[in-house]
């Protein structure tokens, strides 16, 4: 009994140390590139461009992000990605709340075929080739002269999965809540505003992290909305314009700068909300 015992937890220690080990190696894949154009931001352009084993710089140039922060109109670009990401996340938790809702708790035809088509595209990205179709659209519309139009087109590109996580959380409130707001007469949608909208708080902080991301990440949409007008341009688009500020050469060194500056407040969002995301991705899923 006890060799059985010895040999079973020999085989549970290195199970869990197989684990450690494929988690380390995804954090360090992950935390790479960020750490790669952190410590870019610091070196001159010429050591970017000759290379080297190590991650350090040689010297550190703080310069890098003053050229960075004049070249690229950064105070009007941070503005933009705000509007941005904030338009994308107030429209896509207002929809996908209220969406996940009506699924959970109206029964109508077509409702399940629906909700699978909902399901289906969550594994599907027709990425580019829609660009044309929309900014035809957006054309027609007459909205292409404003971030409204990405912000519109953005919050519809990750409905399935808001959606999905809005649907699962409500299905697991109790629907005795929605007969006893009806018996004292509350409409269908005072139910979802009064009584399941405030319950769907980690379902909601998960869906808005998740769709400020995506609004403060989004390059394709406002490349091609704003190649007219620069001055709406978010950060994602003027720091890549960087790469063109060097003289003949890329200049990686001004872009990394900016693309640091860009990225720490996704990252000091992250930090701060990422209990509530946790809490809302399981809320969601598993609950549903």
């Amino acid at each position: 009994m006890n060799q059985s015992h010895a040999v079973y937890s020999k085989q549970a220690r290195l199970v869990r140390a197989l684990i450690w080990l494929l988690v380390s190696f995804f954090c360090v894949l992950m935390v790479f590139p960020i750490l790669y154009i952190i410590l870019g931001s610091f070196k001159t352009n010429q050591e970017l461009l000759v290379g080297g084993t190590s991650l350090l710089p040689s010297t550190w140039v703080l310069d890098n992000y003053t050229q960075a922060w004049k070249q690229a109109n950064f105070a009007t670009y941070t503005l933009n990605s705000i509007f941005l990401a904030l338009g994308v996340m107030a429209l896509s938790v207002l929809t996908s709340t209220m969406t996940g809702y009506v699924f959970s708790r109206k029964d109508f035809r077509g409702k399940k075929l629906l909700y699978s088509l909902f399901i289906a595209f969550m594994f599907i990205n027709v990425g580019s080739i829609s660009l044309r179709p929309l900014f035809e659209l957006a054309v027609a519309l007459k909205l292409n002269k404003s971030l409204f139009s990405v912000i519109f087109i953005s919050a519809g590109t990750g409905q399935a999965t808001y959606i999905f996580l809005a649907k699962g959380f409500t299905d697991s409130l109790p629907r005795e809540l929605d007969e006893a707001a009806r018996i004292d007469g509350c409409s269908f949608f005072q139910i979802y505003r009064l009584i399941i909208a405030p319950l769907l708080k980690p379902v909601i902080a998960t869906i808005a992290l998740l769709s400020f991301r995506q609004g403060w990440n989004e390059y394709i949409l406002p490349l091609v909305f704003t190649m007219t007008n620069d001055k709406m341009r978010p950060l994602t688009v003027g720091v890549n314009m960087l790469k063109n500020a060097g003289d003949g050469t890329a200049a990686w060194n001004i872009m990394f700068a900016g693309a640091t500056i860009a990225i720490v407040p996704m990252l000091l969002v992250y930090a701060f909300f990422s209990r509530y995301f946790m809490g809302g991705m399981a809320s969601g899923a598993v609950k549903g």
